[in-house]
């Protein structure tokens, strides 16, 4: 059995251009020897954060929606690869909302001192950021890179490289792009062999 990755994809375009990098980018992981599972954050039925605090002194949340079984299945996984594109010059606002449910890891790690995640699976377990952005304009994966880095710290995972493709607007179809695509595939693949080692 092969090291874990999950994919989290953060598009609400399920087969848009986010999603066939993100793809590209598990069948690399794939390839190089990983079990893959694929998380489609528009598909879970969750709430926003409620800041009950239940996660205070509890190793889970207060909400019992979908994003019981993610905690988990995040604390189990060598790595991730996160895949959305921009909006408003940060992420989509359901994957937002993912991540801010991760307050019990946040609780875990800073309020009691005691990560969910153990030390031994600590020290390898990486994350890839895929991100695209319609404009082409100075800055514009500033947000999203500043939350994504966030959440990978706070779940003790770190962002380890990246894929960021701006300009959307003109290419328009990421197929015309074989080159982008390759470059998805061989990002998966570099994380799943660097798990491996």
């Amino acid at each position: 059995m092969g090291k874990k990755i999950i994919g989290i994809l953060g598009s609400p375009l399920t087969e848009g251009n986010t999603a066939q990098l993100f793809e590209r980018a598990l069948k690399g992981a794939e390839d190089a020897g990983c079990d893959v599972e694929k998380i489609v954050v528009v598909n879970l039925d969750f709430q926003a954060c409620q800041e009950m605090m239940f996660c205070r002194e509890h190793e889970t949340c207060g909400i019992d929606d979908d994003m019981q079984a993610m905690y988990q299945k995040i604390r189990e996984t060598d790595g991730l690869i996160i895949a959305t594109p921009v909006m408003t010059m940060g992420i989509p606002g359901k994957l937002k909302s993912f991540i801010d449910r991760f307050q019990v890891f946040f609780m875990a790690k800073y309020m009691r001192k005691k990560s969910l995640i153990t030390e031994e699976k600590k020290k390898n377990r990486r994350g890839l950021f895929i991100c695209i952005s319609g404009m082409n304009v100075p800055e514009v994966f500033i947000g999203a890179k500043l939350t994504i880095n966030a959440f990978l710290d706070i779940i003790d995972c770190r962002y380890s490289d990246e894929l960021l493709i701006n300009d959307m607007d003109r290419i328009r179809d990421i197929q015309t792009q074989p080159d982008l695509l390759e470059t998805a595939y061989k990002k998966g693949y570099e994380l799943g062999k660097s798990l491996s080692s």
